[in-house]
Formats: C-alpha cells, structure tokens, sequence
C-alpha cells in the first residue's frame, strides 16, 4: 500500500510540474528567431540570445487559454492538498472521490487550454515557418496524466 501511495504522489507531482513548465516557459509556439507563450512573445537572434519580449495580445481566446491553465494548475495543487488531507482523516474503506475530482477537472482545464490555443491558429497549420514547441506538447502529456491521476484517486480506497 506504501508503494502505491508513493506512486501516485509521483504521479501527482508530475503532471504539477509539466503543469507549471508549460504555464510558464516561452515554447508554446516556435519559429525562425521567433518564440511565444501565453504571456509574451519573444524574438531571438540566431545564436539564441533573446531581443525583444512583448506581451501578448489582449485577444479573449488568449486569455482564457491563461486562464483554464491557471486554473488547471489551482485544481491539481488543491487535489494534492486535498488528498493528504484525505489520508489522515478519511474512514477505512472511504475514497477520495474529492480528490479525484479535482484533479479531473484540472486535466479537463488543461485540454481545454490546448484545444483553444490549437483551434484559434488553424493558419500555422500549414505554415511551415512555425511549429508548436515542447511547453505545449507538455500540456497535451499532461492531459491524460492528470485524468488517470484523477481517476485512480477516485478508484483508490482508503486502508489502514
């Protein structure tokens, strides 16, 4: 039981950091001498070196991409909260329906926010100038992690 409590802390801590990385590192989309995130966006010289950060547009799409990624990153902290709150205080046998649901909602935030952001640039689709960088392929890899982490607190069953 103490392997499986740990493995789904790890679990846990995972999808927070791949939640936390794709929030905030400047990679959701990539080009020649050209990177953009949800808050900025930047150029870049050829060896690397960062010229210019703009914000970004004050487009509503954009901001609620900022938001349910927000959001997705509040669920998955008040999970994890929740969830050792849970181990001491739980009954035997009761589960962390809770915690689970939490989570859920935070991988579903998360699809949202990367559906959004894929949906309102269907013209770099076939630009080959730009691509999509690692920060938001970090959130499609979060997706899925937090609903199996999601389910299986709601699966799990408290024991002594």
């Amino acid at each position: 039981m103490l392997l499986l409590l740990l493995g789904i802390i790890i679990l846990h801590v995972a999808v927070l950091v791949l939640l936390f990385v794709s929030t905030i590192v400047s990679q959701w989309l990539v080009g020649h001498g050209y990177a953009t995130d949800l808050w900025q966006n930047c150029s870049a010289s050829s060896t690397g070196n960062i010229h210019h950060c703009f914000m970004s547009s004050a487009n509503e799409w954009l901001q609620s991409v900022q938001a349910t990624m927000i959001l997705s990153i509040i669920f998955s902290v008040l999970s994890l909260f929740l969830f050792f709150c849970q181990l001491f205080t739980l009954t035997k046998g009761g589960r962390f329906y809770i915690t689970g649901i939490f989570q859920i909602l935070a991988g579903l935030c998360v699809m949202s926010a990367a559906s959004i952001f894929t949906v309102r640039h269907p013209e770099w689709h076939l630009n080959s100038d730009y691509s999509y960088g690692f920060a938001y392929i970090l959130a499609w890899v979060a997706f899925p992690l937090a609903l199996l982490s999601g389910v299986i607190y709601v699966i799990l069953r408290k024991r002594e």
